[in-house]
């Protein structure tokens, strides 16, 4: 793939950020950090990791599919995760469920506060599409 394509899930919020969803250029795919909702925008699992977490891969995965890329073409995910303390190993537990054999390469970062008050986790990740 040569070029650049982009893609948005059709958000109203999504134009008033100036950024979108995923970005490909020349075969490698750059997704904007991925939370909890569903495609009308409604957030999912209020205070509840395990459904934040994988509602937040639903989505990840609904931008790779848009590019024609799944899971075994993440190349690299970083994880922001609220009170890491209380909510990683049932992160991680989910995650390893998610990647399978894959092992992309990651970074789990524990952060204050998020962009919504609910959300406890964004994921954002690195593709190929080739």
């Amino acid at each position: 793939m040569t070029g650049i394509k982009t893609y948005n899930h059709g958000l109203p919020w999504e134009g008033d950020h100036g950024i979108v969803q995923g970005y490909c250029v020349n075969g490698i795919l750059y997704i904007s950090g991925q939370f909890s909702h569903d495609m009308q925008g409604t957030f999912i699992g209020e205070g509840d990791i395990e459904l934040q977490t994988k509602q937040t891969l639903v989505n990840l995965d609904k931008v790779l599919a848009e590019f024609g890329a799944n899971k075994s073409n993440i190349a690299e995910m970083e994880i922001f995760l609220t009170d890491p303390q209380e909510h990683f190993e049932k992160c991680i537990r989910i995650f390893k469920e998610y990647v399978g054999d894959h092992r992309p390469a990651g970074t789990l970062v524990g952060v204050s506060s998020m962009s919504f008050p609910d959300q406890l986790i964004e994921i954002r990740a690195v593709a190929h599409i080739n």
